[in-house]
């Protein structure tokens, strides 16, 4: 199996390929593709194509309905970057309140003062007074694998936690500190807060997340971080909050060119992950999920097809992904029935408009059956896996 890699991946992630595999960035017909920020969306995708696995959470680089439509499945890896993003969200909280960065520039300009540098730092430091973190209130919104671990550090500094989600998920709940105070929706966090963090994904529902109306109802001077997406927050609303000093500060990852060099605007050049550590883990994680789906049939932190994750129990399995309509799942098996296959165990799992079907066979298929599967309404894509 060929495996292409748009990117460079890190060695200890492209290393758990055996020698059934090629891994390059010249294959002409890859089963799998490894992407980390290569764009994808005018990219022709061969037939050859059966999964996508992006190291990294984002998947905006990549054309995830169009994949779909084609019976590609694209993986993404959360929480492998989350520490990483984790300690630059609490740097980002210290550079919210303590003016470190435009006091590292004034020093700057004290360069050639000599002896009188050390009284002159004492006369203009008091420009530079910053609020403590201890005692202030944190509003997290989304508690996913960054957003509890950001909530859980917080607390540790001494900060009152307040975090919602409303899609928080019971592995995510049995993670959270047991004093995080948990807000019962948006609104009681802008009200309480005097810091707002932002953890949630970026899509039609959450695009413009932070506006003038959700701004209005924050407290006077309140301090905004986004280390999520740049759209998750309208541009010109918070650049009119900053001026009128409703937000006393914005620290974001991805800074546009309207939000740079603009006072009380900390812009950070997307270095949320950029840490070895971190790229070692998407590494490892995005290269599991493409062996373990292209060998197994298992998807894990799929974004486009549903997880299914199930051992094999037989010698042959038969994975197809098709349309969630009625019916199909009796077609399946009317046809493996009447080709004499023995069906040993079977899972179902659909996603929106899409499903996946795994089948463990008793026999080697009849490629017949297949065929007539192949031709069924519905059906997007079937593969046998011995």
């Amino acid at each position: 199996m060929e495996i292409l890699t748009l990117n460079k991946i890190a060695a200890c992630g492209t290393d758990l390929f055996d020698e059934k595999y090629t891994v390059a960035d010249n294959v002409q017909n890859p089963d799998g593709i490894l992407v980390r920020s290569a764009a994808m969306h005018d990219m022709e995708l061969p037939e050859s194509l059966l999964a996508i696995a992006r190291a990294g959470a984002g998947v905006n680089n990549i054309p995830i309905d169009k994949c779909a439509e084609k019976g590609i499945v694209v993986f993404n890896t959360p929480g492998a970057n989350a520490n990483a993003v984790k300690e630059l969200v609490l740097a980002g909280l210290l550079l919210a309140s303590r003016q470190i960065v435009p006091a590292i520039e004034w020093a700057k300009t004290l360069k050639g003062k000599g002896d009188e540098v050390g009284k002159l730092v004492e006369k203009g430091k008091s420009q530079f007074v910053g609020p403590e973190l201890k005692g202030k209130k944190l509003g997290v919104i989304g508690l996913g694998a960054i957003g509890g671990m950001v909530a859980n550090t917080a607390q540790e500094l001494g900060m009152e936690v307040y975090g919602f989600d409303p899609y928080l998920s019971v592995e995510a709940a049995w993670s959270l500190s047991r004093g995080i105070h948990h807000a019962t929706s948006y609104d009681e966090i802008y009200k309480e807060c005097d810091y707002i963090t932002i953890h949630v994904p970026l899509n039609d529902g959450t695009k413009g997340f932070i506006n003038k109306e959700t701004i209005s109802q924050m407290k006077d001077g309140v301090r905004i971080l986004n280390f999520a997406r740049g759209g998750l927050v309208n541009s010109q609303d918070m650049l009119d909050a900053l001026k009128e000093g409703k937000v006393a500060r914005y620290v974001i990852d991805f800074p546009s060119d309207e939000m740079l060099d603009v006072e009380n605007v900390v812009a950070i050049p997307h270095l949320g992950a950029s840490t070895p550590e971190s790229e070692d883990n998407c590494a490892v994680m995005a290269s599991e999920e493409l062996i373990d789906y292209l060998e197994n049939g298992n998807i894990r932190h799929s974004v486009n097809y549903p997880d299914c994750v199930t051992p094999r129990i037989t010698p042959y399995r038969v994975v197809i992904l098709h349309k969630n309509v009625p019916s199909t799942i009796a077609q399946i098996t009317t046809v493996f029935g009447s080709n004499q296959n023995n069906i040993e165990g079977m899972v179902n799992k659909s996603r929106k408009e899409y499903a996946y079907t795994v089948v463990d066979l008793v026999n080697n298929p009849n490629p017949e059956g297949l065929e007539t599967i192949r031709n069924s309404e519905g059906i997007i894509r079937v593969r046998v896996i011995k």
